[in-house]
């Protein structure tokens, strides 16, 4: 009688158990989804010369803007001497944005977002060089993936003749979304750092709320006023800032509230497949004209995302 009520009280508490299923990466799902979407709205809004620093501007204000919803949830109080720090990490974020916007407008979202995946990779390296922590073979392996992935994402399409200007606009592209990617690993990293000796819901809106100030820097950029830039324009500007920020909401949130990076950087890096995707599958609702560069470029695409997120995978499995 003893052992049943043991094994019924047993049974209670696995009932009560929460299920080892991690539905908090629908998170990091949401938003690599999401900065796709971002990524085709801001690239339809190029054609209406909106320019780099004009589009990151925007973006980041309202970034900024929404951000203070997470006001309500700091705790203690703000410490004036360490103002610095979100300083510093809203400074990165603003330039790997511009960076972003400036790779969108000099070549593809199909190259330009997978690359942008390397990001998880750069975070590792600099954790293993701030740690000082042997570096991995799967480390080591990742990063030759990656080689090889860039390689496959900077193929051209043979009825472009290889042109001369083509390649030159894809390598450009890459290196671009690369120092972005860089920019982008370095503020993850002093998030991680900083922000446990902070309160999240103060520490992420002065961030963003920095980089909504320093925005104000690209304003002699401009190259003509935001009053000039098309009514039509704005439906793709807004768009696609609305989308940037619902993803960088999401997932910093998420972050904060779970923790586990590594299953959600790993999630979040499928971004770089999601646009190859799209850009096949929709792009066309955007304007967008790369699909047209005919299956087998799209092919080594598909296949450059598919490596990349793989090298991905294999360094967070070790």
């Amino acid at each position: 009688m003893c052992a049943i009520d043991i094994d019924r009280r047993k049974t209670v508490v696995s009932l009560r158990q929460p299920l080892p299923l991690k539905l908090y990466l629908l998170f990091p799902l949401f938003s690599g989804v999401t900065f796709v979407l971002a990524m085709l709205f801001f690239k339809r809004a190029t054609i209406y010369s909106v320019g780099v620093w004009r589009t990151t501007f925007v973006s980041n204000f309202i970034s900024g803007t929404c951000f203070l919803v997470l006001l309500p949830f700091g705790e203690g109080a703000i410490d004036p001497l360490k103002l610095w720090q979100p300083l510093v990490t809203g400074a990165l974020f603003v330039g790997g944005q511009a960076l972003t916007m400036l790779a969108l407008e000099k070549g593809d979202v199909s190259v330009a977002t997978p690359t942008l995946g390397v990001k998880t990779i750069i975070v590792a390296w600099l954790s293993v060089l701030l740690l000082a922590v042997e570096i991995s073979w799967q480390l080591w392996m990742s990063a030759v993936m990656t080689f090889l992935a860039v390689g496959l994402l900077s193929v051209q399409s043979s009825s472009s003749g290889g042109s001369n200007d083509q390649s030159k606009a894809t390598i450009v592209t890459i290196a671009i979304a690369f120092l972005s990617a860089v920019s982008y690993s370095i503020f993850d990293v002093l998030v991680q750092k900083w922000g446990a000796t902070w309160s999240v819901g103060y520490f992420l809106p002065l961030t963003f709320g920095f980089c909504a100030l320093l925005s104000f820097g690209f304003i002699p950029l401009f190259s003509r006023g935001l009053s000039t830039i098309p009514r039509t324009a704005w439906r793709w500007l807004l768009g696609g800032s609305a989308f940037m920020t619902a993803q960088a909401l999401a997932l910093v949130t998420a972050l904060a509230v779970f923790g586990d990076a590594t299953s959600m950087n790993v999630v979040y890096s499928s971004r770089g497949l999601w646009s190859v995707v799209a850009v096949w599958l929709i792009g066309h609702w955007f304007a967008n004209t790369e699909s047209k560069m005919g299956p087998r470029v799209m092919l080594f695409r598909l296949a450059g995302a598919l490596l990349m997120t793989f090298a991905i995978v294999v360094t967070f499995l070790g």
